[in-house]
């Protein structure tokens, strides 16, 4: 840096072509107010702390001349940082600064925050250059070196030879605090390299596909493609690109027929989670493409749901986050039982406490009350009823775009406040931004029941048993198949579905209420009585005049056809 003295004007001049930076003459405030000027930023010059440089212009940064690659999100958290090396940063500024004041989860945070500190050779534990001020916000610690110019200094050439370079680890990446997946090229097994667009095209959809899922945290296409053609073992992808799940296949072609294999491996410890083969014809090359995609998704989103389930369950109560205390919930969710939903509840709460923005969190709590409700169990039914409202108003508030946050608060609000037109509306929301969530389907297709839409009801069931043909919850598309057919009017179908949903879960209360009506109507008085005796065992007080409020039946025709059917079976008025 050269300091030139008047008469040239008193400005701030940067020359290329030289690389100066020429400041006039001025009194000591004007120097501290320009100098701080330029350290903020003001003048997009590039940062320099220990070896790395961070160069706003190019948004860049670079670890001894090699670039490390971070994502916008993360470059803007940490000019952010670096420009406030004097102060704490507070989660509202960040929010403002990264996020444009959206709405985002305290876990979302965290989580860059970790990239961050991965990116610069930090850790949560050491927090040598970002420091976490509890409840507070962030604050960057380190030093950040007084050459304004933006080039960090080079050796020269006499201390090249002598000196010991300091040795900094590159950068390791740990595992995000929400599960990780990277899907791999698949192998072309058929030695027709015309197939070759056709394997990436499919994982390509698969990765987009994937990307949908909010909880999900996917290694993006150019770096999952940079494995193509090599022999690769999953614990050292997993390693290399940061993540617990590796999903790896093939692709084989016979005549007209295509033949797709997948597996999905825990890459922590090489274990094979889930495996499966997908067949179809070459008569419609991307339709093909499509329904691969749709059953790859549609299968292992659920395995990677419940290996994270268990992964949980394995940590001690002391360590557990909000996404932790979540996924011990949904276990017990996805059961039904009583007891069951009276542990998951609790969970939620939990989970809400740790992080408020957990909109999910919030849809499941709101969900629990809903099921208490549809099977009896709720001991102060005003204000458990008004309660499940209240959170589920706040999971689609605070999750817009988090589909499972639609789909459980939309449905809990059709329940529970009537609001069935707009549960409608918000689970059809959650299908355009993740096509594969099966309980969009198959709550989406109880609404449509609820609503008098039979046809389309049934046919969002069947779509949701297609796209998770093994799912724990499996009892609820079998209900709501049920519902679907008895308003319209196929009562033995409507039988025969109830009694399944019994034979996963017992203890359902609408289950038993449709086996009743269904048999009645059919004219299998038998059997209606004898439904009839379980129907009141689950629920004493069930009367024909409670049915109004227990069940958001749209269509006068389709709640006389259920009275009349339980008033037959022998349900008390």
């Amino acid at each position: 840096m050269v300091f030139i003295q008047p008469p040239l004007p008193q400005t701030v001049q940067r020359v290329p072509s030289c690389r100066i930076i020429c400041l006039c003459y001025q009194p000591p405030a004007a120097w501290d107010k320009e100098l701080r000027a330029i350290r903020q930023g003001m003048l997009d010059l590039p940062f320099t702390f220990e070896d790395y440089l961070l160069d706003q212009e190019r948004r860049e940064l670079t670890l001894r001349g090699q670039v490390v690659a971070v994502g916008p999100q993360v470059f803007d958290l940490l000019l952010l940082f670096v420009n406030n090396p004097d102060r704490v940063v507070s989660k509202d500024e960040l929010l403002k600064a990264v996020w444009g004041d959206r709405i985002v989860s305290e876990s979302t945070i965290t989580s860059h925050i970790n990239a961050v500190r991965k990116a610069i050779g930090d850790t949560g534990e050491e927090q040598r250059l970002v420091r976490t001020v509890p409840r507070k916000g962030y604050r960057f610690v380190g030093r950040i070196n007084g050459d304004l110019t933006g080039e960090a200094r080079q050796p020269d050439i006499d201390e090249r030879s002598t000196a010991t370079p300091k040795q900094i680890p590159s950068p390791a990446l740990v595992l995000p605090d929400k599960p990780s997946i990277t899907v791999l090229p698949f192998q072309n097994l058929s030695g027709d390299p015309e197939q070759e667009y056709f394997a990436d095209g499919v994982v390509e959809d698969i990765i987009a596909a994937l990307s949908r899922i909010r909880w999900l945290f996917v290694i993006a296409r150019n770096s999952s493609f940079t494995y193509k053609g090599q022999t690769v073992d999953a614990r050292g992808v997993g390693q290399a690109l940061g993540v617990r799940y590796v999903l790896e296949g093939s692709v084989r072609k016979c005549g007209n027929r295509l033949r797709i294999t997948g597996q999905l491996i825990d890459a922590t410890s090489g274990t094979h989670i889930w495996a499966e083969r997908f067949e179809g014809l070459l008569d419609d090359i991307f339709e093909l493409q499509d329904q691969i995609t749709e059953s790859v998704v549609g299968a292992i989103a659920p395995q990677l749901e419940r290996a994270e389930i268990e992964r949980a369950k394995r940590k001690p109560t002391e360590s557990l986050d909000a996404y932790d205390y979540y996924l011990r919930g949904m276990a017990k969710l996805h059961s039904g039982s009583r007891e069951a939903i009276e542990q998951a509840l609790p969970m939620f709460y939990q989970a809400i406490e740790l992080d408020t923005e957990f909109a999910s969190a919030y849809g499941m709590a709101a969900w629990c009350h809903l099921w208490r409700k549809l099977n009896g169990w709720m001991a102060d039914r005003p204000a458990e009823i008004a309660e499940g409202i209240r959170l589920a108003r706040l999971a689609v508030s605070l999750g817009r775009d988090d589909a499972v946050a639609l789909t459980r608060g939309g449905h809990a609000l059709a329940h529970l406040a009537g609001e069935v037109d707009a549960g409608i509306a918000l689970l059809d929301r959650a299908r355009l931004l993740n096509p594969n969530l099966a309980p969009a389907w198959f709550l989406g297709g109880i609404l449509r029941a609820l609503h008098g839409e039979t046809d389309t009801a049934i046919e969002n069931l069947n779509h949701a048993v297609r796209l998770s043909p093994l799912d724990p919850e499996m009892f609820r598309m079998q209900v709501g198949m049920a519902l679907a057919h008895f308003f319209a009017g196929h009562f033995d179908a409507a039988a025969d579905w109830a009694e399944k949903a019994l034979g996963n879960l017992p203890g359902l209360l609408i289950a038993a209420a449709l086996v009743a009506a269904s048999h009645a109507l059919g004219g299998r008085t038998e059997k209606a009585n004898l439904a009839m005796q379980r129907l009141q065992k689950l629920d004493p007080s069930l009367r024909l005049c409670t049915l109004k409020g227990w069940l958001p039946i749209q269509r006068p025709e389709d709640f006389a056809r259920f009275v009349d059917g339980l008033r037959l079976a022998g349900l008390p008025e």
